[in-house]
């Protein structure tokens, strides 16, 4: 019995016209620090008004030059509003970006900047697949805003690899595009 070897490897999913998105290609690569308060309060349970302004008038802003900063607070402590006031007066002058919360909130706001910056258009009447699977943090708010930018202008949308998609999103072949409204 011979067995006949296929020679030629057809690559359905490169010929299905699928375009993929991985939204990991606008993850921020910028230098990103948390600024924790938590380091300034007396015996980590206050703000003392005195020390605050004495620490915010002698620290050198300078190391935050074009970095990204996240202000915070991460002990269980009251911290006036003044004083998350203070540090985004002098980290602004330094610092490309400046944002109370977390690093994670930071990144979100990243890539909320990132993806009001995609030009759709290339999607239009495209299936589009957007990766869903990689070991880099995207937050769950960069796929519902970019499903919401991307349903206005693609044919269809799916989520996951091009050989196991979930659908999302399908337009109806009578439904009008975005483009085609009235107002």
């Amino acid at each position: 019995m011979t067995m006949e070897i296929q020679t030629n490897i057809v690559n359905k999913v490169a010929q299905s016209g699928l375009m993929t998105v991985d939204l990991a290609d606008y993850h921020p690569k910028t230098d990103n620090v948390l600024y924790d308060i938590k380091d300034n309060l007396f015996h980590g349970l206050m703000l003392r008004e005195k020390d605050f302004r004495e620490f915010i008038k002698t620290h050198d802003w300078s190391l935050y030059t074009n970095k990204h900063v996240a202000i915070t607070c991460t002990a269980d402590a009251i911290v006036p509003t003044w004083a998350y006031m203070l540090l985004a007066n002098k980290l602004e002058p330094h610092a490309a970006t400046v944002i109370f919360g977390d690093l994670d909130e930071l990144v979100r706001i990243q890539y909320a900047a990132a993806i009001d910056q995609i030009d759709m258009e290339q999607f239009r009447d495209q299936r589009v697949v957007v990766k869903g699977c990689g070991d880099t943090f995207i937050p769950e708010s960069s796929f519902v805003q970019f499903t919401v930018k991307l349903s206005k202008v693609a044919k269809s949308i799916m989520y996951g690899e091009p050989c196991s998609t979930v659908p999302v999103f399908k337009r109806s072949p009578q439904a009008p595009k975005a483009a085609d409204k009235q107002v």
